[in-house]
């Protein structure tokens, strides 16, 4: 008797064993479905059996009582919850709840939602629309004063002397997408970000990016992203293109560098790429942004458009017989991301009208044949580079910038962009100097740039010995209505 009653017990103590665990299992799997910290960032499961077994309409009324970080990740647990949360009926009763300023959320079901708008205009928003409404009003809430903020002129540069302030006040940053051959889409944020007087030198450092020779796009995005929580490594945000690279049938990129590791290649605007040497993988990515415009360029387009820059109103003098050939002013640097190697302000460059030739305006800004306006450039010039693990420097490139200003003293002409010195071949014709001489060369579809440089080798020093701009006579003519 007590023998069978021992064993009684004991298979009735396994059982309430086996059916604890069994609650405490199913506790667990709701409470990471619905737990925004443990929620897995992919799920390619169809469901559990757990949310199988809930109709689509009481999912549904759970999910409208959730805030916008909360949707957020239960979109992350599986397909079914993914196609539920990114509902426009849901968004937009977390747009109308969470938008108004002032007010304290509180959880509002779809049918109150109802109330202040029909549930059919709702659904007949496109796909997203809701969602993508709710982000961008929230990204911009309490940041209206920025366009004040950039009002103040700095009597240097010419350019808003607090756009690194407001660049930092909207925690804006900037990402840069890869799209291969098979259409794969690769983004990654930035790694680090470098001011200086008129640019911002941003450097994308990853080990997941495809070899360059199967590249087929780059595409650089201004973000300013959302402040909600997310699973996943991109927040939501607003996202405005600024550069599209189309690498697909172009012509080559320039090799403007190389040292034991890397070599630099040069896509045009301003973007360098570095590639392990001996091989075609990406190193890292290094980009020049001038201020110029920076900050409306980087959040007012979308993701698929530019901001459309205004065009500037004509300057008309009647009096003046050449107006837009003289009363320019030029900052001008050469520079990496953490030293300045030379800055300059010019002031009243002008063109005689006989020296316009070859639908160009030239402006001489320092003459060979003038010492007394040869600069000195500090340190020797190259570009510092790192990855994760290795860094480096090349010799003979850097960034350089220029920002022309008209008469008036507005931005005529913004330039930032990689540059390289070139040996020159010719024979030096100038007794002052002994040494080496190079040159640099950029040119756009709205002017140009000569430089010739001196290396000195007793100085261990560079000595800038000619600068020459040459603007389109095109560019002038729209800009001050005349007819060179």
């Amino acid at each position: 008797m007590a023998t069978g009653r021992g064993k009684l017990f004991r298979n009735y103590r396994i059982g309430l064993e086996k059916t604890q665990s069994c609650r405490k299992q199913c506790v667990d799997t709701c409470s990471r479905a619905f737990n925004k910290d443990d929620v897995p960032l992919q799920s390619s499961t169809k469901g559990s059996e757990t949310t199988k077994s809930l109709p689509t309409e009481l999912l549904f009324k759970i999910l409208s009582y959730l805030d916008a970080s909360s949707l957020l990740c239960v979109a992350c647990v599986n397909n079914r919850f993914h196609e539920l949360a990114n509902s426009n009926a849901l968004w937009y009763n977390v747009y109308i709840t969470e938008t108004d300023v002032g007010k304290i959320w509180k959880p509002k079901t779809v049918d109150d939602s109802a109330e202040v708008m029909s549930a059919t205009s709702i659904q007949e928003k496109p796909d997203g629309y809701w969602r993508k409404e709710y982000f961008r009003k929230i990204v911009w809430k309490g940041k209206k004063r920025w366009k004040d903020q950039l009002k103040t002129i700095s009597p240097f540069t010419g350019l808003p002397s607090n756009t690194e302030k407001v660049i930092r006040g909207l925690q804006v940053a900037w990402e840069i997408t890869v799209t291969d051959r098979k259409g794969i889409n690769t983004t990654i944020q930035q790694s680090n970000a470098c001011f200086s007087d008129t640019t911002v030198t941003v450097y994308w450092n990853s080990t997941n990016w495809p070899y360059f020779n199967k590249i087929k796009m780059l595409q650089l995005h201004g973000v300013v992203q959302a402040p909600v929580d997310c699973p996943t490594p991109n927040r939501p945000g607003w996202r405005s293109l600024l550069a599209k690279y189309d690498l697909s049938g172009c012509e080559p990129p320039t090799i403007i560098g190389s040292d034991k590791l890397v070599k630099l290649l040069r896509l045009h605007p301003g973007l360098i790429v570095g590639i392990w040497r001996g091989q075609w993988s990406v190193a890292f990515f290094i980009a020049s942004l001038h201020f110029h415009q920076l900050v409306e360029r980087s959040i007012l387009g979308s993701s698929i458009c530019p901001y459309a820059v205004p065009t500037d109103k004509p300057l008309m003098d009647d009096i003046d017989p050449e107006c837009g050939l003289h009363g320019y002013k030029l900052h001008f640097s050469l520079h990496n991301a953490g030293n300045i190697f030379m800055s300059g302000q010019f002031a009243q460059l002008f063109c005689k009208k006989e020296y316009i030739r070859n639908e160009s305006v030239r402006l001489m800004v320092i003459s060979r044949h003038d010492m007394s306006q040869h600069i000195p450039i500090s340190g020797k010039i190259g570009t510092a580079w790192n990855t994760d693990v290795l860094g480096g420097v090349v010799e003979s490139c850097c960034m350089m910038s220029l920002t022309v200003l008209d008469e008036v003293q507005n931005p005529f002409w913004c330039v930032s962009t990689p540059v390289s010195l070139q040996l020159s071949t010719e024979a030096s014709t100038s007794y002052d100097y002994m040494g080496e001489n190079y040159y640099i060369k950029y040119n756009d579809s709205e002017g140009r740039v000569f430089m010739e440089l001196v290396w000195l080798e007793e100085h261990e020093q560079f000595f800038l010995t000619n600068l020459v701009l040459y603007i389109t006579t095109e560019k002038v003519n729209k800009h001050f209505r005349t007819k060179y």
